[in-house]
């Protein structure tokens, strides 16, 4: 028989022990051990299993939980850690400290299509909702006023399984919510809250919100699977990035309006601080800016432009996209048929809609050209992804150099109390010491090579562990008979080199790399005096038929007897299985096709658990390598044929493998330690471990993204939004009479042409009809820098220029550069509001 509905009875818990249910439905308990221990020391096999508070006291006994009531010590130890949850979300932390706290947001609403907290709220699929995730977690840390926002999936984390042959299946748990750490979000009446975004036909999507508690910060999860909605409506949070463009434009749609709705409407029940700046954590959920300008006309009744300033001025978009192909595109005519009628974003004409997400197909609807058009600060997650979304978003900002493109970066980082492994933080001293509020591991004083060697083989032993158990659990699933798997206990040694792969798996993160030549990978497993093992684990997208060929591929070649015991492929890959590979493995293993990886995080997490990254020089690795950290695998740049391109890369991985890293590893001295390879690793956790966390990451976001953006915003909207109304004023008539500034000529001159040196004196002069605009109004520059063959200027400076009478301007400058240097001038629009002369897109070259 088969239950027609699945309902959650919460555990009926005695007066003493009431307290455990606020500890077990706050997630701070998946970064802080003491919470931990104190549920596991309710019956430690138990959790060990379930490894999930919520879950153990669903299924302690009644008994047990009576026994517990009546322990006074379980009850003191319960009081101790209650009173310091309590203590960490109350006191001030750092954001509080901070400098610029007198005028920094109040809050920040953090939208994202998924959050990868833990594996007990499966609401992730890879590297982006775990980046979420650990963002809520530093930033709760730090004590930075964050409410998260999104979809809450039924079904959002397929479970992974393999075939006989290799090849990847999916299925799909239901999700019960009420078994979460969630809590329903109920108005003034204890119903529900339910918030509403208009659909064609006259229909409403519904969604319930549920909270989880990520520490300091809520997490509100939008939920349309409700009786209110019609059948297709309830299936819009079904599953995460799934479905066709309707289903998807829906979600969308949800995350972002109806997101915003659902801010509004938590900060008004709990007296929370409305949020004065947004950041969204790529375009997904890119539509919340046109409800903020709908919010913005209702209440002030500013027109479009007006509002779209104030809009901007609060808004930071963060994109993780390297190529366009990773872009959400809409058809022109499906976003026309979700606003078209008006009746979702009430005020805002269909055209000016359109037009944010304009590009060069005029069919399509951009939802990256969005994110950037209505936000005035925007960031890659790395330094070269900056450069690389600088290049693919250029034309956004025609004439301006590469370098001018009003996209910085944020480099990434993971959330050290959350991957380093408890036995690691121990020995370095840190055993009672809660790190994360500063972000930096404890300093390892005192610390041998022995002692933090001991903890190394420690970790590798019990991934080998894991291994063992998952590698089995995978074949029994497959079909095989546990009879036939006796092999699986001599599978991995804990004193061989380890070496672990794991990620989703698109095609340009090159799972298969490492098999590209089969015989040289089975010598460096197989060797018999330096011998390497390696772990891989990866999910292909379910509608990803070339990913799921990848994993089959690997499959077979692990398969293999001969190499079985040196080298295996671990399905359903998770948060839980990662934990494992980032503490044990030696060496983490990046190959992606450069520069195709915005950032990367797996390589942060192994690298704060003393391992060595063998890496691509792509994403963070790219400005984090110093030589000293890790290895960096060469690239074939300029390489157009792909294969070739592998070929040549796969080749100086096995010669990296082969001739430096086992090498280094298994050089050891009399009392059996690898002295250079514990070097590697102290500069590694001494270097890399302040720069990889998330604490750093979010610091960076306050500093140079949320605070300047509130200031901003408080100048656009102050008086009636009067900072907004002249802007959208000063924009009207930059529109109309910039066509109308004209460069007539400019002259420079320099005293001493033949004997010209670096520094020397130069005058620049210009005349400029400026066609009515004032001065003021806009920046005259003198742009210096060197020439070649086609006169484009390199590693310029700007100089501003002045005005000495109408339409006359000039500046005085020292020449940067040796060698062939030319000059120009520029005309730029100013205004107090602009983040950056590059904003409006405008730009006058003489």
């Amino acid at each position: 028989m088969r239950a027609i509905r699945r309902f959650t009875v919460r555990a009926s818990l005695p007066e003493p022990l009431a307290g455990l249910r606020a500890l077990a439905t706050n997630l701070r308990w998946t970064w802080h051990p003491p919470t931990r221990d104190l549920f596991a020391s309710m019956d430690d096999e138990l959790f060990r299993r379930v490894r999930d508070p919520l879950r153990m006291l669903l299924a302690v006994s009644p008994a047990r939980l009576a026994e517990l009531a009546a322990d006074e010590d379980f009850l003191a130890r319960a009081r101790a850690v209650t009173e310091d949850l309590d203590r960490y979300l109350t006191e001030d932390r750092w954001y509080q400290e901070h400098e610029a706290a007198a005028d920094a947001p109040d809050a920040i609403a953090y939208f994202s299509m998924e959050f990868g907290v833990h594996e007990a709220l499966p609401n992730y699929s890879g590297g982006l909702g775990v980046l979420a995730g650990d963002h809520l977690k530093a930033a709760s840390d730090l004590g930075v006023p964050v409410i998260g926002v999104g979809p809450l999936y039924r079904s959002g984390y397929f479970r992974q399984g393999l075939s006989l042959d290799g090849w990847q299946l999916e299925h799909y748990p239901v999700i019960d919510p009420s078994a979460l750490p969630l809590e329903l979000l109920t108005g003034e009446d204890s119903e529900p809250v339910l918030v509403s975004v208009a659909m064609p036909g006259g229909r409403e999507l519904h969604a319930q919100v549920w909270l989880a508690r990520v520490g300091r910060v809520p997490l509100l999860l939008l939920d349309a699977d409700i009786e209110a909605n019609d059948d297709d409506l309830r299936g819009v949070t079904d599953r995460l990035y799934g479905g066709d463009a309707d289903h998807r434009i829906r979600q969308e749609i949800l995350a972002g309006i109806g997101g915003m709705r659902a801010v509004r409407r938590y900060c008004e029940l709990t007296g929370h601080p409305q949020p004065e700046v947004f950041h969204t954590n790529e375009g997904h959920a890119g539509f919340l800016g046109l409800e903020r300008a709908r919010e913005i006309i209702a209440e002030a009744g500013l027109g479009f432009d007006e509002a779209l300033y104030a809009v901007r001025a609060g808004t930071v978009f963060t994109t993780h996209t390297p190529v366009p192909a990773g872009i959400d595109r809409f058809p022109g005519d499906l976003v026309q048929h979700y606003f078209g009628d008006g009746r979702l974003l009430p005020g805002l004409e269909l055209r000016r809609i359109l037009a944010l997400g304009a590009e060069d197909n005029p069919g399509m609807f951009n939802m990256a050209h969005m994110g950037l058009r209505l936000a005035q600060r925007a960031n890659g997650v790395s330094a070269l992804h900056g450069r690389v979304s600088r290049r693919m978003f250029a034309r956004l900002w025609d004439g301006f150099d590469e370098d001018e493109v009003p996209i910085t970066s944020v480099t990434n980082g993971v959330h050290g109390p959350t991957w380093v492994a408890r036995e690691l933080t121990a020995a370095l001293g840190g055993k009672h010491k809660e790190w994360g509020h500063k972000g930096q591991l404890p300093s390892g004083q005192g610390v041998t090579d022995e002692e933090l060697w001991a903890v190394r083989r420690d970790l590798r032993q019990k991934l080998v562990a894991e291994v063992r158990r998952r590698v089995r659990d995978a074949w029994l699933q497959r079909g095989a008979s546990g009879l036939e798997l006796g092999w699986i206990n001599t599978v991995f040694d804990p004193d061989v080199l380890t070496v672990g792969f794991a990620r989703r798996v698109p095609t340009y993160k090159r799972l298969t790399l490492m098999l590209r030549d089969p015989e040289r990978l089975r010598a460096l497993l197989l060797d018999q005096d330096r011998p390497i093992q390696i772990v891989v684990a990866g999910k292909s997208h379910p509608a990803d038929e070339g990913g799921k060929a990848l994993i089959q591929q690997m499959v077979r070649f692990v398969d293999d007897p001969a190499v079985r015991q040196r080298m295996v492929f671990l399905p359903d890959y998770d948060m839980a299985m990662a934990r494992y590979l980032y503490r044990g493995c030696d060496v983490w293993l990046n190959n992606p096709t450069r520069p195709l990886e915005a950032c990367g995080t797996s390589g942060m997490k192994s690298a704060l658990n003393g391992g060595l990254n063998v890496s691509i020089r792509d994403g963070w690795w790219d400005e984090c390598y110093d030589g000293s950290n890790g290895w960096a695998i060469p690239t074939a740049d300029g390489i157009r044929d792909p294969l070739r391109r592998d070929e040549l890369e796969a080749a100086a991985l096995y010669d990296l493998l082969g001739q430096q890293v086992a090498p280094l590893f298994y050089d050891r001295d009399a009392n059996n330690v690898p002295r250079d390879w514990m070097q590697m690793v102290w500069h590694t956790l001494d270097t890399l471990g302040p720069r990889v966390q998330a604490s750093r990451m979010v610091r960076e976001y306050v500093e140079n993204c949320y605070h300047p953006a509130a200031i901003t915003v408080a100048a656009a909207s102050r008086d009636s939004y009067a900072g907004a109304r002249s802007l959208a004023a000063y924009r009207t008539r930059v529109d109309m009479l910039w066509n109308k500034v004209k460069i007539f000529d400019s002259e420079l001159t320099v005293e001493g042409l033949d004997s010209l040196v670096v520094g020397s004196e130069a005058h620049v002069r210009a005349r400029i009809d400026l066609a009515g605009l004032d001065p003021s109004e806009v920046d005259v520059q003198a742009v210096v820098g060197r020439v070649g063959d086609t006169d484009d200027l390199h590693d310029p400076i700007t100089v501003p220029m002045i005005s000495t009478g109408i339409g006359a301007f000039e500046a005085t400058l020292r020449l940067p550069h040796a060698g062939t240097l030319g000059y120009t001038v520029r005309v730029l629009p100013k205004h107090d509001l602009l983040a950056t002369p590059a904003e409006l897109g405008r730009i006058k070259l003489a």
